[in-house]
């Protein structure tokens, strides 16, 4: 019996109705999508708008336009060391080049039969509009399950996603999340050798400024000190049931500002599935004996 149950009710959609309403989401999304970019971006003029924040700053004084204003970049020193080339392209070089990387992202996390889907996805056409790199952190998040390391990028720009490292820290994968941390913790320790100044800048003028206040931008008011429990606990659910999808979503809403391309996050769903992005299983220290071939189960004495 195929089709789809509606929730609180008796109801059985048909497979035809089912197959039209999905069909129909898609077609819906993508057309919002080329309105953003075919209607809108003529008329507003802000394709890139986060975008502008890895270009504009210099390296010597990131922080010095006022967080939450157009331009200002608020990520670690790690990250700053990690953008400052992309201004030695003009701007419209950069974003052309920028937008090829998200969507090529896209493409990565959806494989052949899913990109169209993420394209559809209302959060990431306002990701793709914007610039920022909630589709990248989606990809970190993919990959951090068998490439731990991957989470160092998660920790070094938005931080507080890297709430869904207590997926490792639950189900007892010390390994795991040793390589993430330490990873992370190296990159830190050069960091601030470096750039021990721009730490104390970092600090001052970005994390404890959007802590107390957040930018004064269309976002979902609710506050980081409550969403980051609910997304720990989302997280330890996932951990303890086995249920990967709770990650990215936890990731999502534990965003230092809620917005709506935050939510772009969850674009890394369609790949936790695939099977080289699954955890390493350890190998046994001793191979079983109904592994070993006839003469391998011989006595040293005997061969």
């Amino acid at each position: 019996m195929g089709g789809l149950q509606i929730p609180g009710t008796n109801l059985r959609l048909s497979p035809v109705a089912t197959r039209a309403l999905r069909d129909g989401a898609m077609v819906a999304g993508l057309l919002f999508l080329a309105y953003l970019f075919l209607v809108v971006a003529p008329q507003a003029k802000t394709v890139g708008f986060d975008a502008l924040s890895y270009w504009i700053y210099s390296i010597d004084d990131p922080y010095r336009i006022t967080h939450g204003t157009m331009g200002s970049f608020v990520y670690s020193p790690v990250a700053a060391r990690l953008f400052q080339l992309d201004s030695l392209l003009p701007f419209w070089q950069f974003l052309w080049l920028w937008l090829a990387l998200l969507v090529g992202t896209v493409l990565w996390l959806g494989g052949r039969r899913r990109w169209l889907w993420i394209l559809a996805f209302p959060p990431v056409a306002f990701e793709l509009y914007h610039g920022n790199i909630h589709l990248l952190i989606a990809a970190a998040i993919a990959l951090g399950f068998r490439y731990p390391a991957a989470w160092a990028f998660v920790l070094v720009t938005k931080v507080t996603p890297g709430i869904g490292l207590l997926w490792f820290a639950i189900r007892r994968e010390w390994r795991n999340l040793a390589i993430a941390l330490g990873v992370t913790g190296a990159l830190v320790a050069v960091s601030l050798v470096a750039d021990f100044r721009l730490w104390q800048e970092w600090i001052d003028k970005e994390l404890l400024v959007s802590l107390r206040q957040p930018p004064s931008q269309p976002q979902l008011e609710i506050p980081l000190l409550l969403r980051l429990p609910a997304a720990a606990a989302l997280v330890a659910w996932g951990a303890w049931t086995n249920r990967k999808w709770t990650v990215p979503l936890a990731a999502a809403v534990a965003m230092p500002v809620l917005w709506i391309s935050a939510f772009a996050v969850l674009a890394a769903l369609p790949a936790l599935g695939r099977p080289e992005l699954q955890e390493r299983k350890a190998k046994p220290d001793v191979e079983p004996a109904a592994a070993l071939s006839p003469t391998m189960r011989q006595a040293p004495e005997a061969r």
